[in-house]
């Protein structure tokens, strides 16, 4: 039983799936949209919402703790293992949303898929 286990398992061996949403967030900073299932969308939404309020901290304490910045950019970059994805989110991506409390993220329902008839879901960074 799966009493009090949180996350989704996908299907999937642990390693698989900590790469596939690695690599799924990297691709949703990069092209800030991607199209997948509503599980896989769900399952990185939080943790590209997070990444995303560390870059928002660590930009915001540039001025007064420089070390700070420098922390925050090497946990993005633990957590990503991409330093043009990393630059792009502390330089582009963060600023964006200074003012912004949260919710950076939108899933638009797409339908079914053909072959599956999965739900397919077109997640974005907001505007």
């Amino acid at each position: 039983m799966r009493h009090q286990k949180t996350g989704h398992r996908l299907g999937r061996s642990s390693g698989h799936r900590r790469s596939m949403r690695k690599t799924m967030i990297k691709q949703l900073f990069e092209h800030e949209r991607i199209r997948t299932t509503r599980a896989k969308a769900e399952s990185i939404r939080g943790p590209a919402e997070k990444l995303i309020t560390l870059a928002k901290k660590g930009n915001a304490m540039e001025e007064d703790n420089p070390a700070y910045m420098v922390h925050t950019r090497r946990l993005a970059a633990a957590r990503l293992s991409d330093a043009e994805i990393v630059k792009k989110l502390f330089d582009e991506i963060a600023p964006r949303y200074e003012e912004r409390p949260g919710g950076y993220t939108r899933m638009l329902k797409l339908g079914p898929r053909p072959g599956d008839s999965a739900e397919m879901v077109l997640l974005e960074l907001v505007e």
